[in-house]
């Protein structure tokens, strides 16, 4: 398997005692299936992996984007992964959710 170009994090806010707290797991789980589906639409070569909590809560749900080392705060719905997706594209970040 060759390696992504890029690797996408989204926060999951699972601890260690294995309960989530904060607010990301109540709204990026639900959008996994379309970050896959639009990642697969527009041909991106990413990898996507759901984390434990990234300690950012009071800036959830929280998206992260390596090797380019973007986080992305408040991606609370499609039209967000859609600009952080278009950002991706264009080789820049999408400033409105850049934190």
């Amino acid at each position: 398997m060759e390696k992504p170009k890029h690797h996408l994090f989204v926060c999951a806010s699972f601890r260690t005692k294995g309960e989530p707290k904060g607010v990301c797991h109540k709204s990026t789980i639900g959008l996994l299936p379309y970050i896959d589906e639009e990642i697969l639409d527009r041909g991106l070569d990413v990898l996507v992996t759901s984390t434990g909590c990234l300690k950012q809560c009071e800036n959830g749900p929280v998206m992260v984007v390596y090797p380019e080392g973007w986080w992305f705060g408040k991606v609370d719905g499609e039209d967000a992964v859609d600009a952080i997706l278009d950002g991706l594209e264009q080789g820049e970040p999408a400033q409105d959710y850049l934190l």
